[in-house]
């Protein structure tokens, strides 16, 4: 048999040579299905061994076999290893297995021994055209003897980078293969049983109740509890005083415990599946919790991988299996996996497998897998293209088999996993800090009573028998009563008055707070504006303790597949040969794909994708004749059909085609599975033309040509990476002519096409290419203004010589280790990819979700930094990144990609250099008063309000805040982008705060092609660093870590199942509605919240205060002048409901002014509605209003014979109604409801009060009739009116100046609309009169 001229098997002795082991240098199992395996055809030497021809690049000379090489002829050498393990880049290092050598008869070069057994296990891994290898060995050799070969090139042992170099010491991981209990003797390795809940039955109460008590304030409540305990201390009732505490932990516990009910139910059904697992020679269903590192598992189609496994075989011949790796990366495409050929006919049902798999150690890096198989005295390199791991499906593959290498923890998906986080608002975290400030008041004013209740009680030591009200006896029994020395006396009064004033810090605000959180969540959930239709999807709040963090977002990290995107992508149009064919389109999708194939043919495309054709081109394609110009659009089109990794699959579907009894064949349906969508539209895309990609394997590809089928043999492939920017293909043609067919951006593919100029040129073709070089890169700029994404188009015609220097250039850089390989491979590339010819550009528009360009364009503007962070390539991130506006034209790119870790500090410190000379020049410009335009710039909320709004204000006569910083606040429009291998040396302790500097001096910054943790590590570095607000936001399981590390968590229900939802902390349908979450219902519930918890402090230390001074005149006891009743319905029922009723209705704008002045959001990010400043000066109010409350009843009734119960009773009303009227001068929003709770709040009050007084039970006589009395009298509504008036004047005067002088955004927006409102009525009224 021949091929091409070439005599490749020969007649040979009538014996065999010994077997002996050879590896090829690459495989499909270790460089994704790609592998160069030169075969020369030369004769075999005379003795049936196989002779490299002398000169060969990869021949092994004598003098490098090995120590034990001789130059006899009969002398053999023994085997030697070669090993090393690592991967860099992508690129995995592998282990190679020399062959014995013997010396040829003539000594003029080596010879290597391959025998018929060995080529049998080496067969799928041949990928030259040329070769075809006889089939069933055993038959055909058995009669015919053997036969010579060409020889097989091995790795040059000699040129190998590390021969001599000392295997780094590395705890690896040895698990035998079928046999778990000798691989799981080591205390390192751990089952296949999971646990995402933060809870379990033992720690639930003792961790809940650490979590609660992690707010200050339950310390402090606990401590009353406890002092009241205390009989001499117990002034509200032992019992009684631990029901409020009680309550607020138990019904806490209750929220907590429900919410990780869900998580633990989730894990029982994980952890309870069902696998097959090989056991007593055959495979039996066991529960995945039970499975051991070492055994061999078997998973069968579209059923989830239990644990991390080593692939060692499939349903498919070639060892090929395909899976969705949807929970780890957020990608719905297929992938494909490998089996190594030596264990793919090895299954252990059928053959015994025994081996040991030696691995590293587990790590979280989803991407990179280093291991080899020890078997049959070989080392099998093994990369990540041979492993599945836990959480993928098997799709389009009945069966796989593995060896389990990580379980349980140990798997990369779980080392991704952070677990369930406790989060706590800012809010609250700014209340601990207050509520240790007024613990400290506290202790402060009880300690002046113990000190002043000691010293009363020494000066009056000696008067104490007499004294009616304070007597060591009664002297109405003339029994002595337990009195305590001066010491004695001071600390008990001391504890007393830490009890009767705890309400100081109010154990009913975190009541308050979980009832107004419980309204919003509830508003929220009920907006119309974000429910999703499509899916019946509705906004749903899933934590309730963090509402109001939805108002101070700084920082948002998004996910962009899922969640920026549709991930569906359209094909648009192309330039081909010079030539638009946008032109007259066609819309057409997967429903009737008959309109572009050609009626010849029996192939349906299934897909959702939308197809631009145009007229002219279809007429083109489908003409007969040989033009030029057709000629060159079929070799684009084969250059999209062939130069991708998108995987054929049939399907089983009826179409209409199928169910026309006229139909004579049915037709056959095939849908395409893409790692991108980008390359899945434009095969689909080619589909449509005509040129249709059956089937693709490692060794060929089959195009269905305007209904002619073509096989394509696969020659090797220069993948795509972020460095090239382009993918090229060797490719064998029909007519065995060999092509280079290159895709890539334009940016890297247009300096690589033969150039000529117009004026340059010297011949007719030669103009020609200049011409359409000119016109495709006008059409390129073209689509590029218009938002698409572009790719370019070209080919090569390769010789036969010079694909053969490739090949053999790239069997050598194979053989390298380490980084020196992707250097190496690259450098092929280079010298393969040059004076090609353009063929054209395609323009492909990425299908966005709606509304997202505006929504980013929103939070951007409201002072928000968006990053993206992807598991995708860099280019399809930059390009998503202009199609939603988060980069722009004006924007000057940082791209940072680094393997090595000084690499990484050089790319960062240039990028910093570069951030300081724009800040530098941005220096010089505003000295200058050469300012920026306000929108340009991320600067305050006041100087970026709207021009309509400041031109508003000006024509009123009022000034305008401009911001003193404007320049100092301007920074240069900068854009990040940075990779996950860089990332690796970044988030190093010794460069995170050089990254972190550069990245948020940026303006946008997108992170590619990172793991789930280094999301995490993202979000996780600038909640420390930055010490803002974090939101995260995605639709993948791979966006869970990011989801519960940042500060909220918002997950989309979207493709990618509900992992990201049930982990998240909301949950929405759409990414656009959370300008509207964070512009409008963020905004409200961090200003409501805010001044609600402003309030209540004020509220209750009003009330303390009044309290305290009363004691200072009684001598410093721990009397009252208000009813015990009154001290605890002030709190329950006086004051409770309208502070509730605010926080959940009021609001301080509307939402039309709130989302068209995104700026106004800038008040929550920077505090305006709770900070220190606020709190003291509220505090100092409180103190003002608190002795106007009563100090003027006291000297009002100065000279009178009311007791202590009537002035009392007076101060009761007078609190309740100052802190009523308090709240109503700040009220924003003024509602029926409202209404009704503040002045029936004080309504109520008066009738508690009439009621109480009526009562003539022996414990309510000293107050009967008090009230009833007070009320005939004029001094009593005198003072009330005058309590008010006194306390609030102060309060009225400050808020009216600063709003006049020194108005906030928020200020001038309530001006503004209520001035727009007023007008809108005015001619609403002037309207129905006409």
């Amino acid at each position: 048999m021949s091929v091409s001229g070439h005599p490749l098997l020969t007649s040979a002795p009538q014996f065999f040579s010994s077997p002996k082991h050879i590896r090829s240098p690459s495989s499909p199992a270790v460089n994704g299905g790609f592998n160069c395996i030169c075969v020369n055809a030369i004769p075999a030497s005379q003795d049936g061994s196989f002779t490299l021809q002398e000169g060969h690049p990869l021949a092994a000379n004598e003098t490098n076999v090995g120590p034990n090489t001789a130059t006899d002829n009969n002398c053999t050498s023994d085997s030697e290893k070669l090993s090393a393990a690592g991967a860099v880049d992508g690129e995995i290092s592998v282990r190679y297995a020399s062959s014995q050598s013997r010396a040829s008869p003539s000594g003029s070069s080596s010879q290597l021994d391959v025998s018929v057994p060995t080529l049998e296990r080496f067969r799928h891994e041949i990928t030259h055209p040329a070769v075809e290898l006889l089939e069933p060995w055993d038959a055909k050799f058995s009669s015919k003897g053997s036969q010579s070969f060409a020889a097989i090139p091995v790795s040059d042992i000699s040129s190998s980078p590390v021969q001599n170099e000392e295997k780094p010491k590395v705890k690896h991981r040895r698990v035998y293969i079928n046999n778990p209990l000798r691989t799981n003797d080591r205390e390192d390795i751990v089952g296949n049983k999971v646990r995402t809940s933060k809870y379990t039955w033992l720690t639930f109460l003792p961790k809940n109740l650490f979590e609660q008590f992690r707010r200050v304030a339950y310390i402090y409540f606990l401590a009353i509890v406890i002092l009241n305990q205390i009989p001499q201390l117990a002034v509200f009732g032992r019992t009684a005083s631990l029901f409020p505490l009680l309550f607020v932990l138990v019904v806490t516990a209750i929220k907590d415990g429900y919410e990780d009910w869900g998580r633990h139910r989730s894990d029982v059904i994980e952890n309870n599946r069902l696998a097959e697992v090989f056991t007593q020679g055959e495979f039996r269903p066991k529960k995945w919790k039970r499975i051991e590192v070492g055994e061999v598992v078997r998973v069968v189609a579209n059923m989830p991988v239990p644990c991390d496994m080593v692939l060692l075989g499939s349903s498919d011949p070639t060892g090929v299996a395909y899976i969705q790796t949807l929970n780890l990366d957020g990608e719905s495409n297929l992938k494909t996996r490998y089996a190594r050929q030596e264990t793919q006919s090895k299954q252990p049902d059928i053959h015994p497998l025994s081996g040991c798999v030696v691995c590293e150690p587990p790590t979280r890096n989803i991407y990179e897998f280093t291991a080899y198989l020890e078997m049959d005295g070989e080392d099998i390199p093994l990369g990540p293209s041979n492993v599945i791991l836990r959480g993928c499906e098997l799709k389009n593959t009945s069966w796989v088999v593995g060896v389990v290498v990580y379980a349980g923890k140990d798997t990369k998906v779980m080392k991704n996993s952070s677990g369930a986080q406790s989060k706590r608002s800012k809010l609250e975290t700014q209340m601990n800090n207050a509520t240790m400030w007024l613990a400290f008041f506290l202790l402060l004013i009880c300690l002046v009573g113990g000190l002043g209740m000691g010293i009363w009680v020494g000066k009056h030591q000696s008067t104490l028998d007499d004294l009616p009200y304070y007597g060591k006896r009664d002297i109405f029994t003339g029994e002595d009563v337990a009195f305590y020395n001066v010491i004695g006396e001071a600390v008990f009064a001391f504890l007393s008055f830490v009890i009767m004033f705890q309400v100081l810090i109010p154990i009913s605000l975190y009541i308050s707070m979980e009832l107004v959180r419980l309204g919003q969540s509830s508003f929220m959930s009920r907006d119309k504006e974000m429910y999703y239709s499509e899916t019946n999807t509705r906004f749903e709040c899933r934590a309730l303790n963090i509402n109001e963090d939805l108002g101070q977002i700084k920082y948002i990290f998004s996910d962009k597949t899922g969640t920026l995107t549709q991930n569906r992508m359209e094909f648009y149009g192309a330039s081909i040969d010079g030539i638009n064919y946008c032109d007259n389109v066609k819309v057409l999708n997967g429903s009737n794909p008959s309109i572009g194939l050609t009626r010849r043919s029996r192939i349906r495309i299934k897909t959702e994708q939308v197809v631009n054709l145009d007229s002219k081109l279809l007429c083109l394609l489908q003409n007969d004749s040989e033009l030029l110009e057709k000629n060159i659009a079929h070799e684009f089109f084969l250059v999209l059909a062939i130069c991708n990794t998108v995987v054929p699959i049939k399907v089983d579907e009826e179409t209409p085609d199928a169910r026309d009894s006229s139909s004579s064949e049915k037709p056959i349906v095939i849908e395409y599975q893409a790692e991108s969508p980008d390359e899945q539209a434009l095969v689909t895309a080619a589909a449509f033309y005509g040129y249709i990609l059956l089937e693709r394997s490692t060794r060929h590809v089959l195009i269905e040509v305007q209904g002619v089928v073509q096989r394509y043999d696969l020659l090797g492939i220069h993948e795509f990476d972020s460095v090239r920017k382009r993918m090229s293909v060797v490719i064998r043609f029909p007519d065995r002519s060999i092509k280079v067919l290159l895709k890539g951006a334009d940016t890297a593919v247009l300096d690589l096409v033969t150039k000529y100029t117009v004026f340059a040129a010297t011949s007719a073709a030669e103009r020609r290419s200049a011409s359409v070089l000119s016109s495709t890169i006008s059409h390129i700029e073209d689509y590029a203004k218009a938002g698409l994404r572009t790719l370019v188009l070209a080919s090569k015609q390769l010789s036969e010589a010079d694909y053969y220097d490739w090949e053999s250039r790239v069997a050598q850089s194979n053989t390298a280790l380490g980084s020196n390989r992707v250097i190496l491979l690259r450098k092929v590339a280079e010298s393969l990819e040059r004076d090609l010819d353009l063929l054209g550009a395609t323009a492909v528009e990425d299908k966005l979700q709606d509304g997202v360009p505006e929504t980013i364009a929103a939070l951007r503007e409201a002072g928000m930094k968006v990053w993206v962070l992807t598991g995708d390539k860099q280019e399809t991130a930059i390009s998503i990144g202009f199609a939603c506006n988060l980069l722009t034209h004006d924007m000057e790119q940082i791209i940072i990609n680094a393997s090595t870790a000084s690499g990484c500090r050089d790319e960062i410190s240039r990028a910093m250099a570069h951030i300081q000379k724009h800040k530098d020049l941005s220096t010089q410009v505003c000295n200058g008063k050469l300012l920026e335009s306000p929108q340009s710039s991320p600067l305050s909320s006041t100087a970026i309000l709207s021009t309509s709004l400041k031109a508003h204000l000006h024509t009123n006569g009022r000034k305008i805040q401009e911001n003193s910083t404007l320049c100092s606040d301007s920074s240069p429009s900068l854009a990040l982008i940075i990779d996950g291998n860089t990332l690796l040396h970044a988030l190093s302790e010794e460069l995170e705060q050089k990254f972190f500097e550069v990245a948020t001096a940026c303006k946008a910054v997108i992170c590619c092609r990172v793991a789930p943790s280094q999301k995490s590590n993202i979000v996780s570095l600038v909640k420390e660093k930055a010490q803002e607000m974090t939101l995260a936001i995605g639709d993948g399981a791979n966006d869970v870590p990011m989801l519960q590390k940042a500060h909220v968590g918002i997950g989309l229900s979207g493709q990618e199942g509900r992992q990201a939802v049930m982990s998240s902390d909301f949950s929405m349908g759409q990414f656009k509605f959370l300008s509207k979450l964070l512009l409008v219902h963020g905004h409200w519930n961090y200003q409501r919240l805010s001044y609600m918890v402003l309030y209540n402090l004020y509220r209750n230390a009003v009330f303390v205060m009044m309290l305290f001074w009363f004691i200072l005149q009684t001598a410093f006891s721990a009397s009252s002048a208000i009813f015990d009743w009154n001290l605890m319905f002030y709190s329950l029922i006086y004051t409770s409901v309208p502070t509730i009723v605010v926080g959940i209705f009021d609001k301080d704008l509307s939402q039309k002014t709130l989302l068209s002045h995104p700026p106004l959001y800038g008040a929550g990010q920077k505090d305006e509605s709770y900070n220190n400043r606020l709190f003291w000066i509220t505090m100092l109010d409180t103190l003002w209003q608190s002795l106007v409350l009563f100090y003027v009843p006291l000297y009002t009734y100065q000279v009178s014979t009311i007791d202590i119960w009537s002035i009392g009773s007076l101060w009761t009303i007078a609190v309740v109604i100052l802190v009523n009227l308090h709240l109503a001068m700040d009220v924003q929003h003024w509602m029926w409801i409202t209404h009704l709770a503040i002045w029936g709040s004080i309504a109520s009050t008066f009738g508690c009060l009439l009621i109480l007084d009526s009562i003539k039970q022996e414990t309510f006589l000293p107050h009967y009739g008090v009230i009833f009395h007070m009320i005939s009298t004029f001094e009593y509504w005198f003072d009330i009116v005058l309590i008010v008036v006194l306390a609030l004047l102060p309060r009225f005067c400050v808020k009216a100046m600063v709003q006049r002088v020194w108005p906030t955004d928020i200020q001038m927006a309530r001006e503004v609309e209520a001035k727009n409102l007023c007008k809108e009525s005015t001619h609403n009224k002037h309207s129905m009169e006409i």
